[in-house]
């Protein structure tokens, strides 16, 4: 069945080039024809469409299709970690930042990272110990099943849709620019890959499209990073020099305070940041891809590596761009109106590509920038589905009595929906800058998953109530202060004046959750609360040993 949909996907394909060819061939779109980058893209999508292939033979069970069966090496994992967070916000998103913005780009880029100890010391080894195929297995070890379960789905599920909605508008972006093709179109083709590459491929197919994709990216900026600064003899004062002599805001741009202003929102955003890569259920359950507690450090100190040297990277192609395509003397980087980026600000990288490599550069960079989009919605798109089979059909409402057949038949169906929503929300985000809405997804996992997972691994008096109700106040909470803030109250919704005057609430929506859990679970009395209480040794044994947690299955 696979073997047939790929052959009719590759027809449907071709249709895409030769209408798109045809319709390039007649206006304006014409220009925009980048032949090396349309046959990168091709070689590409068939290139993962065999790795899907071959997964689908090796994916039989439920523990192939949610975690490989549990065996991906900690290398491996870790470089499809960082696959997944050097996403197309990281590096359209933050390097457009930093080429707007100057030095408050930076906020970002160390923001994401600084999340990673949290990751590395507290929870990475415990989660594999816990937890089976998402986190909410290890929210759920000795609290009641039902209510955590569907908590924690729908927090996952929140993430999901916002962090999707980020990567597919720089998917429907890219391919615009590519092929010259609609957005709306070019979002539809991202979401059908999306499905195929999760639906058939689980969570093997994901984690090798994530591999290879990170890899070919950090080859990709590592040059392109070398090709910029051999240009300033690889001084970095020469490069800011002619920065600050170029950009519009001149020297402001190498002082902090011209994206957030009030310390507030620094703080605030830094907690979104931070915490939430805690929360966020994609990288969550890559942990339990692994064989053990070792695996899954080793996993986390490969990811931050990796990551670390990314983020660098993205500065220096931020500055660049700003000398190099801003100050192109042809201006033919620029739109009409001779100020902004052809493509908007997210596309800085990609012109900077062109501006130091060529024609073939900039095709082979977009088309790993378009694998970087494919492979972590493949990743997201899994994570969201296996909430709603696995903790919502299997465990919440069928209580554990479903076999794994039907379990896998919803995950497919779940993959779908999914698909579908985040083309709808694809096409309705289009003109928002994703690594905003990216920062939006960070606060509510940092507000809902991560207060609940956090306290269920290291606090002996959690109860149930207090962690659906805490949890609860915590998702609620963030998700109201975010639609009234200016991101969606003002840009989106278009009222004139946003109601919370913060983008990002996390600090107060990630305080409110704790406490709220801290204060539900201490006046519990029940004979439930005590239970919960009096199983937190024997949790804490498996916690810290790994005895009693499932082994991995070989390919």
């Amino acid at each position: 069945m696979l073997g047939r949909i790929l052959s009719l996907f590759m027809m449907a394909s071709m249709t895409v080039a030769f209408a798109a060819g045809a319709d390039l061939g007649e206006g304006t779109k014409a220009e925009e024809l980048n032949v090396p980058a349309i046959v990168m893209f091709f070689i590409f999508v068939a290139a993962t469409l065999g790795i899907t292939y071959w997964a689908s033979k090796r994916t039989k069970s439920a523990s192939d299709f949610y975690t490989a069966g549990g065996g991906i090496t900690g290398t491996q994992n870790g470089t499809a970690i960082a696959g997944d967070y050097m996403s197309a916000a990281s590096f359209l998103g933050i390097t457009g930042m930093v080429y707007l913005k100057g030095y408050d780009g930076l906020i970002f880029s160390i923001g994401f990272l600084v999340g990673w100890p949290i990751i590395l010391f507290m929870i990475s080894e415990q989660l594999r110990n816990l937890g089976k195929y998402t986190f909410a297995d290890v929210t759920a070890y000795r609290l009641k099943q039902k209510p955590v379960r569907i908590l924690a789905a729908l927090g996952s599920i929140s993430v999901v849709i916002l962090y999707l909605i980020a990567q597919m508008v720089g998917a429907g972006k890219l391919i615009e620019i590519l092929f010259g093709l609609d957005y709306e179109f070019a979002v539809v083709l991202v979401g059908i890959l999306m499905i195929l590459y999760v639906a058939f491929g689980g969570m093997l197919a994901t984690t090798w499209v994530q591999i290879i994709k990170a890899v070919l990216l950090l080859a990709g900026t590592t040059f392109m990073s070398i090709m910029v600064m051999a240009k300033f003899g690889f001084s970095f004062d020469a490069l800011f020099t002619q920065a600050t002599q170029i950009h519009a805001k001149g020297v402001e741009i190498m002082s902090p305070g011209g994206l957030v202003s009030d310390p507030i929102s620094a703080i605030s955003l830094g907690i979104a940041l931070m915490f939430g890569t805690a929360g966020l259920p994609h990288i969550l359950m890559r942990f339990f891809t692994v064989a053990d507690a070792k695996e899954a450090r080793k996993s986390v100190f490969v990811a931050t590596g990796l990551i670390g040297y990314f983020y660098v990277l993205t500065f220096i192609m931020g500055f660049g761009a700003i000398v190099l395509v801003l100050g192109d003397p042809a201006g033919s980087y620029l739109a009409a109106d001779g100020a902004t980026l052809k493509g908007m600000n997210n596309m800085a990288a990609v012109w900077l590509a062109h501006a130091v490599g060529g024609d073939y550069f900039l095709g082979f960079i977009s088309a790993v920038a378009f694998a970087t989009i494919l492979a972590v919605v493949s990743g997201l798109t899994l994570a969201g589905a296996s909430a709603i089979s696995h903790d919502l059909y299997a465990n919440a409402f069928a209580t554990g009595k479903v076999d794994e057949k039907k379990e896998m038949q919803v995950s497919k169906m779940a993959t779908i929906a999914i698909g579908i929503a985040a083309i709808f929300f694809g096409i309705a985000f289009e003109k928002q800058n994703i690594a905003f809405v990216v920062a939006l997804a960070f606060t509510i996992a940092a507000s809902a998953n991560f207060p609940v997972l956090f306290m269920s691994i290291f606090w002996k008096k959690l109860t149930t109530r207090g962690a659906v109700i805490g949890g609860y106040i915590g998702l609620i909470s963030a998700l109201v202060l975010v639609i009234l803030g200016p991101v969606v109250w003002t840009q989106i919704l278009g009222n004139e004046t946003a109601i919370v005057p913060y983008k990002f609430p996390a600090v107060f929506s990630v305080p409110v959750a704790f406490i709220a859990i801290w204060f539900f679970s201490i006046t519990d009395k029940s004979d439930d609360a005590q239970r919960c209480i009096d199983e937190f040794d024997a949790q804490d044994i498996r916690c810290q040993t790994g005895i009693g947690s499932n082994g991995a299955v070989a390919h």
